[in-house]
């Protein structure tokens, strides 16, 4: 082996290249070369496959060829005898000693020496491979450059003809530091585009650790605003791939340059905002590349917060203030009328998700919260800005047929998009902001950042300012919930308007500072007021705008600091120097849409669904002690009952359905039988409060309302999406009245009550493969029938109800019962589970012991 044949140094270099194909990923993986170096050391101990590989197996069969015949003349000799005194006292073995003896042979040093020449000839080879294949494909890239002088490079070693190079390729330091020296923006462009494309193919962690590491990121910024976009596109694959696989100790240093990078390119080249009907194309070189970067900074920023926690909070910090500074050095250098990095940021991400990411977790928004309140106002101030100049310009523009935004807000999100005009890219900086701004509203310490001294404003900005600011562009662009959903809805100005309300809603801190001002209740009822008032409603589109407020008030009506604030704050002007309730002016209302007695508002725009909306946040109100008494002069149980009866006669009138027949009569059909239960559960929520249930008898519909109640008691539906109470606090107020109780009796639900509890009881789930024992019940009552008996407790809870169902009732006292007989009355179950004076009701029990214990109790 000391002279190589040919055939030797090509089976030498494939073998090697095979293994090192392998183990690829485990190399690839390395931190530094040194890792590198211990896991091939280690690799027998850490690879499973390490004996299979064609590379081992030749050289263990040179090691058997140059070594097998000492190795027999030792074994021979320690086992003559020769050896004892190698051996020792037990200490050591035979293996030992043969071993020791054999490498300190002649054979096994020339062996040596002979494998090292060898495998240094091989290496040389493969490294030389390697520099000819680096070579070739240079010379062929610039030949493809020659040839197609638009085309872009996108590939940075993936497409070699040799697979080594695919895999990995260490770099030394003296190489390093001559690439720092070819990439200094004085070098020709290939110079520094060869050097480019090396550094592409080196381990990150080999070249940030290196000694010229900062003159080498120093180059590569300068190469990051080159209008050349080979030399950038280059940088930013470096980047992306240091992005990808180093730690945040490292990233942040690229990430605070690229941020400074995006900082120098619009300071330099100071790109214009587009004016009148020309648009931003962002195919041009200078908008394409800043796009690029952006996007890069935009995608480490949604993935940074998922492992920044388990690093120093000064790493996060320097990634989150070089952020904040890119997007607010505009402001600091007095430039309003250039296009800025926000814009691009909110046309690759318009719902600023890396904000929301950002102030998700405790550890990071302490920190976002700080800088903002110290040293980036500016950020805060341009986001409010934006929303005024939205809320001003949707009033300048609310009796033309189309909004300002109205066709930006459906074209900012169409795909394929290449050209933004000046109102998409400022609705698409809207829209950003707008859902920072409702990010910062839900956090105590966001909220604290108001008021904010605006520019061209005396006065600072409240957080109730906003909120009637927000609630003022609700207005403009209103989008129900029951239209039809399209690709454009997620970015519609009233949905994430009332997303932001829903939130602060849902939340007692955030409402009790936002929503629970007189200026925000004043502005949710303006149009309310004025429509009272005989006036026209100053909105786009009345029904749609009028559903979305009535939502926005059952959802405050719903809290107990809401209510009051309904019930008994006197804050709203309706007429001149005349102040009232809100609950006073909703009712008012209610009962004007109940009798459509609403002149500003056309027959199409009195719907069904809007006076649902209202009803419901009547409901919210009555639904209390204090809230009916407060709504009992007006009478609404009586317009409900009203509304419902001539509801019930005509849906009586409705023809049987014949097949052929119109969709368009079966759709009014159905929207009238949907009305008609909207009607009856309003009147049934009066029952739960004991004035509200002597209301509801009043009106006598109790009997209906009881039965609709009992069919979703069965379905197990939920009462509203507000709800406060189950369908059990609602039976025990009924059953407090004898009305109620009958009522209860007639619609079937006593005695549905009574089979589901001797179906728990005798029944059981016995019908159900038994896999192991069942344990003996330790309980006074089985869990299976405790439902049950809460619910007949809750029956039986008054002497009314109690003398409606027993009295007068005889026993039946039968002389024989069958095993399939079930009762379907409180009577009946008396007399089966308590009154057991005979062996025939004992014999007809399948469970006689518990079911006896349960009826006792």
């Amino acid at each position: 082996m000391s002279e190589l044949s040919a055939e030797d140094e090509v089976e030498l270099q494939s073998l090697l290249r095979q293994l090192l194909k392998n183990i690829n990923d485990r190399i690839s993986g390395a931190p530094s070369t040194e890792c590198a170096e211990e896991i091939l050391l280690h690799l027998e101990e850490t690879d499973k496959n390490f004996h299979n590989y064609e590379f081992v197996k030749y050289l263990r069969q040179y090691v058997e060829s140059s070594l097998g015949t000492v190795v027999e003349e030792e074994t021979k000799n320690f086992a003559r005898g020769d050896g004892q005194h190698a051996i020792g006292s037990g200490h050591d073995t035979l293996i030992h000693a043969v071993t020791r003896r054999t490498r300190e042979s002649a054979e096994y040093k020339q062996m040596m020496q002979t494998l090292k020449n060898s495998m240094i000839v091989v290496v040389e080879s493969l490294i030389n491979k390697f520099e000819e294949d680096q070579v070739r494909k240079e010379e062929m890239h610039r030949e493809k450059q020659d040839s197609q002088s638009s085309s872009q490079y996108t590939d940075n070693c993936s497409d070699s003809d040799s697979s080594f190079n695919q895999s990995y390729a260490f770099i030394r330091q003296e190489q390093l530091q001559a690439l720092a020296e070819k990439l200094d923006s004085s070098r020709p462009k290939e110079v520094r585009w060869e050097a480019l494309q090396v550094l592409c193919c080196a381990p990150p962690s080999d070249v940030l650790s290196c000694e010229s590491w900062t003159s080498l990121r120093r180059n590569l910024c300068a190469a990051l605003i080159e209008p050349d976009p080979d030399l950038s596109d280059n940088v930013l694959q470096f980047f992306a791939k240091t992005f990808s696989s180093s730690p945040l100790n490292v990233t942040r240093e690229l990430y605070s340059s690229l941020a400074k990078s995006v900082e120098s390119s619009f300071l330099s080249h100071k790109p214009n905002f587009p004016t009148g009907s020309a648009g931003l194309d962002i195919n041009t070189p200078g908008i394409s590349r800043l796009l690029k970067q952006i996007r890069l900074m935009n995608d480490f920023q949604k993935e940074v917060t998922t492992f920044w926690i388990r690093h120093p909070e000064k790493y996060m910090e320097e990634v989150i203030e070089s952020t904040f500074s890119m997007l607010t050095f505009h402001h600091e250098h007095g430039s309003d009328e250039g296009l800025e990095p926000v814009h691009l940021l909110a046309l690759l991400d318009i719902k600023a998700t890396w904000f929301k990411k950002w102030m998700h977790g405790y550890y990071s928004r302490t920190v976002v919260l700080r800088l903002l309140e110290r040293k980036y106002t500016s950020l805060i101030v341009a986001a409010l800005q934006q929303c005024i100049h939205y809320s001003e310009s949707c009033e300048h523009f609310t009796s033309e047929t189309s909004g300002p935004i109205q066709s930006e807000q459906q074209n900012t999100c169409s795909a394929q998009r290449s050209v933004y005009t000046a109102k998409e890219l400022e609705y698409a900086f809207f829209i950003h902001s707008l859902c920072i701004l409702g990010k910062l509203l839900i956090y105590a310490n966001g909220r604290k950042l108001f008021p904010v001294k605006m520019r061209k404003r005396k006065d600072l900005l409240t957080l109730t300012e906003l909120v009637v600011i927000l609630i003022n562009i609700m207005y403009q662009h209103p989008k129900t919930s029951h239209s039809d959903n399209s690709h454009t809805d997620f970015l519609s100005p009233s949905s994430l308007v009332m997303e932001v309300v829903w939130t602060l809603c849902e939340r007692a801190e955030c409402a009790a500072e936002c929503l629970y001002q007189t200026p925000v209740i004043q502005t949710l009822l303006v149009p309310v007021i004025a429509l009272l008032n005989g006036q026209q409603a100053k909105l786009k589109s009345p029904a749609a705008t009028l559903t979305l407020i009535a939502d926005v008030l059952a959802r405050i009506a719903n809290t107990d600091r809401g209510l009051d604030l309904f019930l008994y704050e006197k804050n709203l002007l309706v007429a001149h120097n005349e102040r009232t309730c809100a609950a006073h002016v909703i009712v008012r209302f209610t009962l004007r849409l109940l009798d459509k007695d609403v002149p500003s508002l056309g027959e199409s725009e009195l719907s069904d669904t809007l006076c649902g909306a209202f009803i419901f946040v009547c409901r919210q109100i009555y639904n209390t002690c204090e809230g009916l008494q407060v709504l009992r002069p007006y009478g609404l149980h009586k317009a409900l009952a009203a509304a419902w009866k001539k509801t019930s006669s005509l849906s009586e009138r409705i023809p049987t359905p014949v097949p052929g027949a119109s969709d368009g009569a079966s759709s009014q059909e159905l929207n009238m039988l949907i009305w008609e239960e909207t009607l009856l559960d309003s009147l049934l929520n009066f029952a739960a409060t004991p004035k509200g249930l002597l209301l509801l008898q009043q009106t006598g519909a109790i009997n209906e309302c009881v039965s609709y109640m009992f069919s979703r008691f069965t379905k197990k539906l939920q009462v509203s999406r507000c709800e406060k109470f189950g369908y059990g606090v609602m039976v025990t107020q009924v059953a407090a009245t004898a009305p109620g109780v009958v009522a209860l009796r007639s619609s079937g639900f006593v005695r549905a009550l009574v089979m589901e509890l001797w179906s728990s009881l005798e029944c059981g789930s016995d019908d159900v493969r038994v896999v192991r024992p069942k344990p003996t019940p330790m309980d006074p009552i089985d869990r299976t029938c405790l439902k049950s008996f809460l619910s007949l407790v809750n029956l039986l809870s008054s002497s009314q109800s109690v003398w409606e169902l027993l009295g007068r009732q005889p026993l039946t006292n039968k002389s024989e019962y069958t095993l399939r007989e079930i009762p379907t009355s409180i009577p009946d179950l008396i007399d089966r589970l308590i009154a057991v004076n005979s062996d025939v009701k004992i014999h007809s029990l399948f469970n006689y012991e518990q079911s006896h214990t349960f009826g006792l109790r």
